[in-house]
C-alpha cells in the first residue's frame, strides 16, 4: 500500500477511465490534482503529452526535462520541465521505475519504416492528434512523449538504442501532481515491440484526498 496525501492506494485500485488498447484520449487536469496512470494488464506503453492550458504553445519537453534531471531514467521525485523551463508536473509515484522519454510516438510511418507495414495503423501519434484536436493542438504541435512503462535500453559505448519489453506488471502506476493547469493527451500504445507485441488497456484516474482502496 501506498500512501499519497490521504489517499492509501495498492496495485489492486478500481481505476475510473480506461483507454481501449491501441487509442488514445485528451482530457485537462487542474494544478495540484494528481493523475493515477495504472497498467492493467502488465506489459502496455502509455505514450503521455501535455500542454499549458492556457496557452498551447507551452508543452512537455524532452529535452529540457533530461538536461535539468541529469539522467534519461525519470522516475518518482523528478519534475517534468516544458519548453520553458517551467516545471508542469512532479512524479510523487512509481512503482516500476523505468520509463523512456527518447523516442517519439509511433505513426503510420513508424509502421510503413521501421515493420514494413503496407497498410500501417495510424499509431499513438494520428490517436493523438484525433484526441487533442478539439483542444486546438495540431499534428505540428505534438512533441516527443513521456512514455510512460516503456523500456528502452541504450548501449553506453555505441549508443544504439533498443526497445525491450515493459518493466511494468499488472497493476504497476505512476501518480503525477500538476504544477500549472494542463491539457493532457495519452494513449495505450500501439506499437508492437513497445508492449511485447500484444495490445492491452490502459487505465487512468484523477485522484482526490478520498481516493483509497
Amino acid at each position: 500500500m501506498i500512501r499519497i496525501g490521504n489517499a492509501l492506494l495498492s496495485h489492486n485500485m478500481e481505476i475510473e477511465h480506461i483507454i481501449p488498447p491501441r487509442s488514445g484520449v485528451a482530457f485537462t487536469l487542474k494544478k495540484g490534482e494528481r493523475l493515477l496512470v495504472k497498467d492493467i494488464e502488465g506489459e502496455q506503453v502509455c505514450d503521455f503529452i501535455c500542454y499549458n492550458f492556457h496557452d498551447r504553445s507551452e508543452y512537455l519537453s524532452s529535452g529540457r526535462t533530461i538536461d535539468y534531471a541529469d539522467t534519461i531514467f525519470l522516475t518518482k521525485g523528478h519534475p517534468f520541465y516544458s519548453n520553458r523551463s517551467n516545471i508542469m508536473f512532479r512524479m510523487i509515484e512509481d512503482t516500476v521505475g523505468r520509463h523512456d522519454f527518447l523516442l517519439t510516438p509511433c505513426s503510420a510511418d513508424t509502421f510503413r519504416i521501421i515493420y514494413g507495414h503496407t497498410q500501417p495503423h495510424r499509431g499513438c501519434f494520428g490517436n493523438l492528434v484525433e484526441a487533442l484536436e478539439p483542444y486546438h493542438i495540431q499534428s505540428d504541435n505534438i512533441p516527443v512523449c513521456f512514455n510512460i512503462f516503456m523500456n528502452v535500453a541504450v548501449d553506453g559505448d555505441t549508443g544504439k538504442i533498443d526497445v525491450l519489453p515493459p518493466k511494468s506488471h499488472a497493476g504497476d502506476f505512476v501518480v503525477l501532481q500538476a504544477e500549472m493547469d494542463l491539457v493532457i493527451g495519452m494513449t495505450a500504445c500501439s506499437a508492437e515491440k513497445s508492449n511485447n507485441f500484444a495490445f492491452k488497456p490502459i487505465g487512468y484516474t484523477i485522484l482526490n484526498e478520498t481516493s483509497a482502496e
